[in-house]
C-alpha cells in the first residue's frame, strides 16, 4: 500500500469514527433534551391550573395596542418602563405634580388623564386606592372605550363594590406582590417578581390573554403568577396589614421592652433585634428555601434553643387565632372598607397616627440612632391643627384607648 493510499484511508477511517461519534452526541443531546421537556411537562401538569410562568404569556395579543398607565409613582413608574422596555406603546396620565415631569423626563408622552384614556386600549390603574373611586369617576369611566381593558394592581375598590365598571370592557387585576423598586430590578435582572392575577370580567373573550400578555410584558411570568380573585387578594393584602402585622409589631415592641428592663444597652438591643438586618436576610432565606428549612443556617445552640423553648408558646397560637379571625371576618364582610370610608376614619387615622408617632419606641430609636452615627429620618408631620382635632366630640371618646395602646 503506498503513502498517498494509506493516508486517504486513515482520513476517510477518522472521518467515519467522527461521524458516529457526532451521530451519538447528537443522538443523546436529542433524548436529553427531550428528557428534560418530558419533566418540564410533567411538572407542568402536576401544578394547579391557577399558576403562570413565562411560557404562558404571548406578547402579540399587544400588537397594536396602546397602553395608558395612570399614575407615575413608584409602581406607575417601574411598570410603565418595563412595558416599553418589553416594545410595548405606552403613555402616561397624569396630572400636575413632580410626577408628570419625572415622567416626561423618562421621555414618555405624558397626558392629562382623561386624554390618555381616550387614547388607550389598555388602562393601567396605578394610584392610591382611596383616591381611586373619585377619580375613576371623574376621569376614567366617561373616557373609556368598549372593548377596552383596565388593569387594577389590586383588587380593594372592585372587591368592596367602590367602583362599578361598565360591563362592555375588561376588567383585569395584575397585583405585584413587590414594591415599585424591585418591581423594575427585578425585571432588570431577569428574576421577575410575584404577582396576583385574575381576569374579573370579559367582555371581548380575550381577556384571559391580554391579561397573561400584559403579566409577561411587566416582567412578572418570569417569577410566577397566581389567580385569585379581587376580593381574595383584597382579604390577603388587608389581613397581613391589620392582623399579622400589628401582631408582629406587638412581639418585636415586648421583646425590646423586657430587654432593655433587664438592664441591656439599647444600642445593643436594637441592632440584634432589627438594625443589622440579620432578620431580612432570614426572611429571605424563608422565602428561598422555605420557614422552617432555613434553620438549618444557624448554630446548633439556636436551633435547639428555638425549638425546645418554642413550647412555652404553644398556648398563645388560640387566643390569637381567635383575633386574628375577627380580623378576617372585618374584612371579608366590607365592614372594614365600609368604616374606612366614613368621614370619621379619616379623623380617627390621624390621631392614631399622632399617637403612634409618640411611643416610647421613637424616643428610644432617635438616642440610639445618634449614638451609632446613623442618620436621622423624619417621615411624619402631625397635623396642624392636632389640638383642635382631638378636642372634637365624636374624637374625645378614643383618645384614652389609644393614648394606652401606644403608651410604650
Amino acid at each position: 500500500m503506498n503513502l498517498e493510499l494509506g493516508i486517504k484511508l486513515y482520513q476517510w477511517r477518522s472521518f467515519v469514527q467522527f461521524s458516529v461519534i457526532n451521530r451519538k452526541a447528537l443522538y443523546f443531546t436529542k433524548l436529553f433534551q427531550s428528557s428534560r421537556e418530558i419533566i418540564k411537562w410533567r411538572n407542568k401538569m402536576s401544578e394547579p391550573d391557577y399558576i403562570y410562568h413565562e411560557e404562558d404569556g404571548d406578547l402579540s395579543v399587544l400588537e397594536g395596542k396602546k397602553i395608558a398607565v395612570i399614575g407615575y409613582g413608584n409602581q406607575g413608574r417601574a411598570q410603565a418602563l418595563n412595558l416599553r422596555d418589553s416594545k410595548q406603546d405606552v403613555i402616561i396620565g397624569n396630572r400636575e405634580d413632580e410626577y408628570r415631569e419625572k415622567a416626561k423626563g423618562d421621555n414618555f408622552e405624558v397626558y392629562d388623564i382623561g386624554e390618555a384614556v381616550k387614547k388607550a386600549d389598555i388602562i393601567f390603574m396605578l394610584t392610591p386606592d382611596e383616591d381611586m373611586p373619585k377619580l375613576y369617576a371623574e376621569k376614567i369611566a366617561p373616557n373609556l372605550k368598549d372593548g377596552a381593558t383596565i388593569n387594577f394592581a389590586s383588587g380593594y375598590n372592585i372587591a368592596f363594590g367602590l367602583i362599578k365598571p361598565k360591563e362592555t370592557i375588561n376588567v383585569i387585576m395584575i397585583a405585584p406582590r413587590m414594591i415599585g423598586v424591585g418591581v423594575r430590578e427585578r425585571y432588570l435582572t431577569g428574576e421577575g417578581f410575584y404577582s396576583f392575577i385574575t381576569v374579573h370580567q370579559d367582555a371581548t373573550g380575550d381577556a384571559k390573554e391580554i391579561l397573561l400578555g400584559l403579566a409577561k410584558a411587566v416582567g412578572s411570568l418570569q417569577a410566577s403568577c397566581i389567580d385569585v380573585t379581587m376580593k381574595q387578594e383584597a382579604i390577603l393584602d388587608l389581613f397581613n396589614e391589620q392582623a399579622f402585622g400589628p401582631a408582629f409589631g406587638r412581639v418585636l415592641l415586648t421583646s425590646i421592652d423586657v430587654l432593655i428592663s433587664n438592664g441591656l444597652p439599647p444600642e445593643a438591643v436594637l441592632t440584634e433585634m432589627y438594625l443589622s438586618e440579620e432578620m431580612s436576610y432570614t426572611y429571605k432565606k424563608m422565602a428561598q428555601i422555605g420557614l422552617v428549612k432555613q434553620t438549618n443556617f444557624h448554630s446548633h445552640t439556636s436551633q435547639y434553643g428555638a425549638m425546645s423553648r418554642g413550647a412555652r408558646y404553644l398556648g398563645v397560637g388560640k387566643e390569637l387565632k381567635e383575633r386574628f379571625q375577627k380580623t378576617y371576618d372585618d374584612i371579608e364582610s366590607g365592614a372594614f372598607a365600609k368604616e374606612w370610608e366614613g368621614s370619621f376614619a379619616k379623623l380617627k387615622y390621624k390621631v392614631i397616627k399622632f399617637f403612634a408617632m409618640r411611643q416610647k419606641i421613637n424616643k428610644i430609636e432617635k438616642e440610639v440612632r445618634n449614638n451609632l452615627g446613623l442618620k436621622e429620618i423624619d417621615v411624619y408631620k402631625a397635623p396642624e391643627q392636632i389640638e383642635e382635632l382631638l378636642k372634637k366630640p365624636e374624637i374625645k371618646n378614643e383618645i384614652d384607648e389609644y393614648k394606652d395602646l401606644y403608651e410604650y
